[in-house]
């Protein structure tokens, strides 16, 4: 899909404040409501927008303890690994995992209340999966950036028109 230097607006202020109502939000990126109107829900159609949510911070919920796991499986076959990634992705403490090249198949950011939480569910879950060979997990220390916007932009030949 190619964008429009509006859609760019709009994708902007809606990852900074979702909850914009669709005036604000067109008084915000110099539109009248109806095309604004228009083109968020274009945006929304072809799975740009995928939903509004929320940001929550982890601390104030009890879940001081952010790590990301790295997971090495023993076999590579296409079943084994599917089935590995239904099992992860139906795992609530498990944000996000993530297929990578490397030294891991598998990279995993996990959600604890605190190291003893955490200790028991790679011990009970994790370690529990289909086909784990080997996991290694490091701990965050200090979230420096954890930026949920992406850096959206015109692409080359959206800016050459």
């Amino acid at each position: 899909m190619e964008f429009e230097p509006g859609d760019i607006r709009i994708l902007k202020a809606l990852q900074s404040e979702g909850r914009l109502t669709n005036q604000e939000l067109a008084e915000r990126v110099g539109m009248s409501t109806s095309p604004c109107w228009r083109r968020v829900k274009r945006l929304e159609e072809a799975g740009v927008i995928r939903g509004y949510q929320a940001l929550v911070d982890r601390r104030a919920v009890g879940l001081g303890v952010l790590a990301f796991v790295r997971v090495q499986i023993d076999t590579h076959s296409h079943d084994e690994a599917q089935r590995f990634e239904r099992e992860v992705g139906e795992l609530e403490t498990v944000i996000a995992c993530y297929s990578v090249a490397g030294e891991a198949d598998f990279l995993l950011q996990v959600l604890a209340a605190d190291l003893d939480d955490y200790a028991e569910f790679a011990m009970t879950v994790i370690r529990r999966l289909p086909g784990i060979k080997e996991m290694h997990t490091m701990f965050v220390l200090k979230d420096i950036k954890a930026s949920t916007i992406l850096p959206v932009q015109l692409s080359s030949a959206s800016r050459s028109r």
